[in-house]
């Protein structure tokens, strides 16, 4: 049993709960109302089952972080929003108006509605990334319109903004969207470029225009890397009415390389906007795709290809401290601890941001159940607590990220996790020793004898054997 669940006919923070209208991969929506809101009310809670993935709750974690940032037509109006501490949801507008889902269905459609609705979502986007936001998972069934006609983009799980931590780039390791509009770059695990967004806004064109989708329906990570290498039929080769000027702007948005193509959406905007003024290229005239030994080529090339280099639209980042926190109960003086240590790190160090991490241990021989006894979702709990740790160090949401790791190995999940993200220096207590822990080592051993960085180890005694007060602890505490 799942004690976040949401019921018709409850009211939570003053949200009537009316009627649920959907239930997604990742989230369940309601109509709500609410006697200070005109109108009805979408009200999106995570869709937290047996055995869901964790991207589920790191992905509406970062809803609830950047929705509430965002303002303007483009984006539905936040009115409220909970928090996994108690209850986990987003109220927001109930926007008036259709996806662009039933014109997905009904395609090719004619080309100058093709150009009207890609001037539309390329207008919306220019707000959006004005916002430092990149919504990463443009599809038709997350872009509306409105009854006034503005596109307004749904459903920011996925999405990115440059002035806030990753959270989904930083805990996991594959590529994060809908498989067929996933940009290049997103295939080689680069959340940082906005033009993964024309990208994916060029295959929605490609779709309306001729029906067909231009990478297929990958289902691999091997089908997935074959848009690094193998170009799409050009447009006009499956239907010939559509104007040289429009597959030119499809083909450039599809371009593998992000320099290669539109570099802002209002470009692209503009372009959709005045056909005439399309400056046509050898992309206009393509009847067929590259030739098999010209595609072999591209596939040698991008297996030598350096990682890519990050957006300069990213904000730089000062240190990175990765706090390891152990939360298990007994331990409690060893996290104060380490705390105290924290708090002296941040004071010492100007422009710092810390990623707090707590490893969840997987068995590798039982079933992992995702629930307490009492039906709540540990996952959760985890991340819940680790919040509370850091409260007291009163860091902005920019400067700080929290990591619930699921693993069955704590100091792998640690190392991985500090290498991936960069990582300064790595803060984490160290238990006090024993035969058994001498015998089959330690985890904070483990992470000091193989970290790419700085480790400090932060010790303290036991206070069951004797009573210390925080700042005793803390004269205490050791680094090594």
């Amino acid at each position: 049993m799942n004690k976040m669940d949401v019921n018709v006919g409850e009211t939570i923070d003053g949200f009537h709960i009316e009627e649920r209208i959907h239930v997604g991969g990742m989230a369940i929506i309601f109509h709500a109302s609410h006697p200070d809101v005109e109108g009805p009310v979408l009200f999106k809670v995570p869709k937290i089952l047996d055995g869901d993935d964790p991207t589920v709750i790191v992905g509406f974690e970062m809803e609830m972080m950047i929705l509430p940032r965002l303002s303007g037509v483009h984006v539905p109006k936040v009115y409220s929003i909970g928090d996994y501490s108690s209850r986990p949801y987003i109220a927001m507008e109930f926007v008036k108006g259709d996806t662009l889902y039933p014109t997905f269905e009904r395609s090719p459609i004619p080309p100058m509605d093709v150009a009207d609705i890609g001037a539309k979502v390329a207008t919306a986007l220019v707000d959006l990334h004005r916002q430092k936001v990149i919504h990463f998972d443009l599809k038709p069934s997350n872009i509306m319109i409105r009854e006034s006609g503005e596109v307004c983009f749904i459903d920011f799980g996925l999405s990115r903004h440059l002035e806030m931590p990753d959270l989904l780039e930083a805990e996991f390791q594959l590529p994060m969207g809908t498989a067929p509009y996933i940009s290049p770059e997103q295939v080689r695990q680069n959340r940082s470029d906005p033009r993964s967004d024309i990208f994916a806004l060029g295959v929605l064109l490609y779709h309306l225009a001729t029906g067909e989708r231009p990478f297929g329906l990958p289902r691999s990570q091997q089908a997935l890397r074959t848009r690094l290498w193998r170009d799409p039929v050009p447009p006009r080769a499956i239907r010939s009415d559509i104007p040289n000027w429009l597959q030119e702007i499809i083909l450039r948005c599809l371009e593998v390389d992000p320099a290669k193509r539109y570099q802002t959406p209002a470009r692209l905007a503009f372009a959709l906007q005045n056909p005439d003024a399309v400056l046509l290229t050898a992309r206009a005239e393509r009847k067929k795709r590259d030739s098999l030994p010209v595609a072999l080529r591209r596939w040698l090339r991008t297996r030598a290809l350096p990682p890519p280099e990050p957006s300069p639209y990213v904000a730089e980042a000062g240190a990175i401290i990765v706090v390891a926190v152990d939360l298990s109960e007994g331990f409690e003086y060893l996290a104060e601890a380490l705390r105290i240590q924290t708090q002296r790190a941040l004071t010492s160090t100007d422009d710092v941001r810390l990623a707090c991490v707590n490893v969840l241990k997987l068995s590798s021989v039982f079933i992992n159940d995702p629930f307490d006894s009492e039906g709540r979702n540990i996952h959760i709990q985890r991340l819940v607590e680790l919040k509370d740790w850091a409260r007291p160090f009163g860091l902005a949401t920019n400067k700080v990220s929290y990591h619930v790791l699921e693993h069955m190995d704590a100091a792998e999940a640690i190392l991985e996790f500090s290498e991936k993200n960069h990582a300064d220096q790595i803060l984490m207590g160290a238990r006090g020793s024993s035969q058994m822990r001498r015998f089959l080592g330690s985890v904070s051993s483990e992470v000091a004898s193989r970290a790419p960085c700085t480790v400090t180890l932060v010790r303290a005694p036991n206070p069951s054997a004797g009573k210390q007060s925080a700042s005793e602890i803390a004269e205490a505490s050791g680094a090594t």
